[in-house]
């Protein structure tokens, strides 16, 4: 209840707080604050009391505040309740309502609570962290992080983040809760036939949401004007070497096997609790996930990360026959093999075993051979307006690699000369495949993009 004090990170703009949101506003408190959580309940009569569950913590509500529940004190129709804890430990978890869940869930009453470490181990803002991040402020970017670390612990770093609540919904119970709500219209608390009589089984959900979009509109901006009541989207972004932090919510009534192509999902911690070493206090234990399967009311946090190791071509279009300068940029490798000595430069973090290897077995014209593969011939290969599938990364890299007139595609499409890609797109969706549909209708549900975008590439999440 009430306006927030403001929106975290501070640098976003263009931000919107409306009465209704899916999901709900993200609550961002530090370790060890005390947090009053004041709900007002402003839904139809008929919906009866509503309440807020927060699993994790030891959460009391002042005598008189609402009135018993089964799960918690709740807020009668136009009544209050309080709720006060102690963010006890950092981490991501769920909220959602403890009242009728079945039907008040489903109905998009649940949210994000997020809790910054009190404080940030040194690894996390020195060293290699540190070029990380003089890398992005060369090219005028902004640091969106809530915090340098995702929990009092040097392997919790981070240099990017994502939240992200996935759910589901079936339309036909929202149908029936607003034709039964139109019908009671009027009515008074506690008179007979004032409440809701809304069967939830059998379920039959058509709709799969990420941050309470489907695909495509989870990967427009966030705030966007066409979506008043869904601010939050599904639109990653990083440069390679970067360690992004995913933040990840099981809401609905669904587990859903989502699938992060490029690269595996380190966990880090489920529900707040950090997955340590038995024998090790300085190491981490957590799974690495080829599928971050979302249990509903399960929060987990994981670090994904992505560099061109292994892709067995220089993935940056050097070419020491390149007329262009930054076709001939050195790669000097670090102990791990990777370029992290020159910050400011559009190679940064490159994998230098690779530098200056081609791309292609046999290519035509005087383009280096002896790479690992070989590509379609242009000659033969028709591609549409829209395709982008470069295998380099960033503006110009082509050229750079090819020539002007090389036949790497895209050769000069509609949307996307040569001189216009900027990164690699890796889908990341659900493994259940009626989950990427809408409607039963394909593309649409649980489906994004991961955008490993290129140095040059300035990621904007100020909205």
């Amino acid at each position: 209840d009430g306006a927030p004090s403001g929106y975290a990170p501070a640098a976003i703009s263009g931000t919107f707080c409306n009465s209704m949101q899916i999901p709900g506003p993200t609550l961002i408190v530090r370790e060890g604050q005390a947090v009053t959580v004041n709900l007002r309940n402003g839904l139809p009569t008929a919906a009866g009391n509503t309440s807020i569950l927060f699993p994790g913590f030891n959460v009391t509500s002042p005598a008189g505040s609402g009135v018993s529940g089964l799960l918690t004190q709740e807020a009668a129709p136009g009544g209050t309740v309080t709720y006060t804890f102690t963010a006890s430990s950092p981490g991501t978890r769920a909220y959602y309502s403890g009242t009728q869940g079945d039907l008040q869930v489903e109905m998009g009453l649940y949210g994000a609570i997020i809790v910054l470490p009190a404080a940030v181990p040194a690894a996390c803002t020195t060293g290699l962290a540190a070029s990380n991040l003089t890398a992005e402020a060369t090219w005028g970017e902004s640091d969106f992080r809530l915090a340098a670390a995702a929990y009092d612990h040097a392997r919790s770093c981070y240099d990017r983040e994502y939240l992200f609540q996935f759910s589901e919904m079936d339309p036909n119970i929202h149908a029936q809760a607003l034709a039964q709500v139109t019908a009671r219209a009027g009515c008074v608390a506690g008179a007979s036939r004032c409440s809701l009589n809304v069967p939830t089984e059998p379920y039959r959900p058509a709709y799969f949401m990420i941050n309470g979009r489907s695909m495509p509109d989870d990967m427009d901006p966030n705030y966007s004007v066409q979506y008043p009541h869904q601010p939050y989207n599904g639109n990653p972004h990083m440069h390679p070497g970067e360690l992004t932090l995913l933040r990840i919510i099981g809401q609905g009534r669904w587990q859903h096997p989502f699938h992060e192509h490029g690269n595996h999902v380190r966990i880090l911690a489920r529900d707040g609790n950090l997955i340590q070493s038995a024998s090790d206090p300085n190491s981490l234990a957590g799974p690495l996930l080829f599928t971050t399967t979302t249990t509903p009311g399960l929060a987990m946090d994981g670090i994904f990360y992505w560099t061109g190791k292994g892709l067995n071509w220089d993935a940056y279009g050097h070419n020491p026959k390149s007329s262009d300068a930054s076709g001939k940029l050195p790669c000097t490798p670090d102990t791990n093999g990777y370029n992290t000595g020159a910050p400011t430069a559009i190679n940064y973090f490159e994998w230098c075993q690779d530098h200056d290897k081609p791309l292609q077995v046999a290519p035509f014209g005087d383009v280096a051979g002896g790479g690992p593969t070989t590509l379609p011939d242009a000659n033969l290969f028709t591609n549409g307006a829209w395709y982008g599938g470069s295998p380099y990364l960033g503006p110009d890299a082509t050229v750079r690699a090819v020539g002007a007139t090389g036949t790497t595609p895209p050769s000069g499409t509609i949307a996307n000369s040569p001189t216009g890609e900027a990164g690699f797109a890796f889908m990341w969706h659900s493994h259940n495949e009626r989950e990427i549909t809408t409607n039963n209708i394909f593309p649409g549900g649980m489906l994004m993009m991961m955008l490993v975008d290129s140095r040059e590439f300035v990621i904007d999440e100020s909205n």
